[in-house]
């Protein structure tokens, strides 16, 4: 049996695209990068391009395919954005109208597929450095949540910033952040600590996408941007089209965590 901590991107892959994987992929090809996908039709592609060059934190640009493509050739030569992640998401005008296995029904020869960072590339780090991840322990879905910061808008796409919660102390929180200044593509440092309210969260056990998940004593909850931004966004925006996987069940791409850090 394939063991999935240790598996290869490529083979995480191929478990998606046999149907064989549908569930999130926390945890899953440790040392490969993760990333969020978003896909919109050409005549989109430019105002997204320019909303992920001003929100970097919540949206950072991993790979962009040719339209019609669904092929990420930086990021994952020979891999399928149609069927490489384990589920996904199709958005009309704001709706969440489906959530398929793939996307051949969806597909057409306009779409253009971008790849965004993940924070489950740094939890690798993380762990290695002995910080513990709740949402691994428990088997859950990491818990995301709408803020009150709005993204800066690039033509029809503007709308809230979504946010990934880690329950940590407060030493746990500081060497996490040190850890995570490194992986700016991977949204690098959290963007909260402590009292959610001041996201304009109003209950931290009813996470808008993901799963709740235990906060014990002495702990806090520490926040970071997260890709899956672009639904929130999406909600509010309402584009005719557009397909993302669906949050925590990510494309898994060839790259290592290593080509991602800084020093």
């Amino acid at each position: 049996m394939l063991d999935l901590p240790r598996a290869t991107g490529a083979e995480v892959r191929q478990l998606a695209r046999r149907g064989e994987l549908t569930g999130p992929t926390a945890g899953l090809a440790l040392g490969y990068v993760q990333a969020n996908l978003v896909i919109v039709p050409r005549d989109l592609a430019f105002d997204f391009l320019l909303f992920c060059q001003r929100n970097p934190q919540p949206c950072p640009l991993l790979d962009v395919t040719d339209p019609g493509c669904p092929e990420p050739r930086y990021a994952a030569p020979g891999a399928d954005l149609r069927t490489d992640a384990p589920r996904y998401c199709a958005y009309r005008y704001g709706e969440l109208i489906e959530e398929p296995t793939d996307l051949f029904a969806w597909w057409r020869d306009d779409l253009v597929g971008f790849l965004l960072g993940c924070s489950f590339t740094f939890e690798n780090a993380l762990m290695q450095a002995g910080i513990p991840l709740r949402h691994i322990e428990q088997g859950r879905n990491v818990p995301m949540y709408r803020t009150h910061i709005p993204c800066r808008p690039a033509g029809v796409f503007a709308g809230p910033m979504v946010v990934s919660m880690r329950p940590l102390t407060p030493a746990q929180a500081e060497t996490a952040t040190r850890i995570c200044r490194r992986f700016p593509l991977a949204h690098g440092a959290p963007v909260h600590v402590g009292a959610p309210a001041a996201l304009g969260i109003v209950d931290i056990n009813r996470p808008d996408f993901g799963e709740a998940v235990e906060i014990r004593a002495g702990e806090e909850p520490v926040f970071w941007a997260c890709g899956v931004t672009p639904q929130a966004v999406a909600m509010q925006a309402r584009p005719s089209l557009l397909l993302t996987h669906k949050p925590g069940h990510m494309f898994v791409t060839d790259l290592r965590d290593t080509d991602l850090e800084t020093r």
